[in-house]
């Protein structure tokens, strides 16, 4: 009849079941805790329970990731990439053997061997050799980086919180000059520096490689400043801030990793320059680069000096990633989901 209502089905011993002590039957009969299961329901018509695996157990495809065939194919990947490492590591445990050698231990069958007694004389002498040209590099990347790293998060923001009318064309634009060669523009770039009377100065290669930085400081703020709230800028306008006030007071604060991503990628790349640093400067002038290049005499080279030379031009931008690696990942992951 329409008016009855269907009695919930009961077990042998005459007790009224329900879903939830129907669940508590099954647990018990398969003696699962009832704390290890999760019940998922959907509209009270789907009820799951899911088993957690349990030590000595395994379930579905978690049980084949311990297995010997597992273990063998884990032992394979780390041999290759061991492997790997030492190559890789090769050239820099030569470099470093052979620095510390004396000239005498020098030879091409004890490259491989480690240097008894230990000699500092290479150092000396790449060190005596390269000091003048080691404060010309310092005098070069460090403002070199500092100017960049500011042009750059000045175009961030105009060209990512500031929009105007052919913004996304001027971006462009900018973005084009980081894939214009060196090498096609050295003469005329040559001849601009001896009109304006910059070639062969240390200035005139700043200002080169602060024009050069500023495509890529600007990618590298723009995609930062894009994920900072627009409303933020807009209440501050509210108050009275312009642009300036806004940059100086708001997103400054807010762009310590974005500066520590850009001065280390601009300290390292101006460092290590050497095209430019060869063709627009003159020897008073040279940086590290070029004089390491030098250093080697025109018949015989002293490879304890040469490595060593390389080994003290290499340092300070290992000391900066060995200090900054951490934030230099951080800043890049902070600015690479927006923009």
């Amino acid at each position: 009849m329409s008016g009855e209502t269907n009695p919930q089905p009961s077990d042998p011993t005459g007790r009224r079941s329900t879903p939830g002590a129907a669940l508590g039957d099954i647990l018990a009969a398969r003696k699962i805790d009832p704390l290890d299961v999760v019940v998922v329901t959907d509209d009270e018509e789907e009820v799951t329970a899911t088993k957690r695996v349990r030590t000595g157990t395994s379930v579905g495809r978690g049980a084949h990731s311990h297995g010997p065939r597992a273990r063998i194919l884990r032992f394979i990947m780390y041999a290759i990439l061991f492997v790997f490492v030492l190559w890789y590591l090769a050239p820099v445990y030569v470099l470093l053997v052979t620095s510390l050698k004396p000239s005498s231990q020098v030879t091409l069958d004890k490259m491989w061997t480690l240097p008894w007694p230990p000699s500092l004389d290479g150092f000396s002498a790449a060190w005596t050799a390269l000091a003048p040209n080691f404060v010309n590099s310092l005098k070069l990347a460090i403002p070199a980086a500092i100017l960049s790293s500011i042009l750059g998060s000045m175009n961030g923001y105009v060209l990512a919180k500031w929009k105007f009318r052919g913004a996304d064309t001027l971006f462009t634009l900018i973005l084009f000059g980081m894939f214009i060669p060196y090498q096609a523009i050295l003469i005329p770039l040559t001849q601009v520096m001896s009109d304006v009377g910059l070639y062969g100065s240390i200035q005139g290669l700043i200002l080169v490689h602060i024009i050069y930085g500023i495509p890529i400081t600007t990618l590298i703020f723009r995609n930062y400043y894009a994920a900072i709230p627009t409303e933020l800028l807009e209440a501050a306008k509210v108050d009275g801030a312009g642009f300036i006030r806004i940059y100086r007071s708001i997103l400054l604060p807010l762009s310590a990793s974005g500066f520590v991503v850009v001065l280390i990628w601009q300290f390292n790349s101006v460092w290590n320059d050497f095209l430019f640093a060869a063709t627009l400067t003159t020897q008073p002038n040279w940086p590290m680069t070029v004089a390491l290049n030098n250093l080697a005499g025109s018949f015989a080279v002293d490879w304890n000096v040469q490595m060593a030379g390389a080994l003290i031009a290499a340092m300070p931008t290992l000391l900066v990633f060995i200090i900054l690696g951490r934030y230099f990942v951080r800043g890049l992951l902070a600015g690479s989901l927006k923009g």
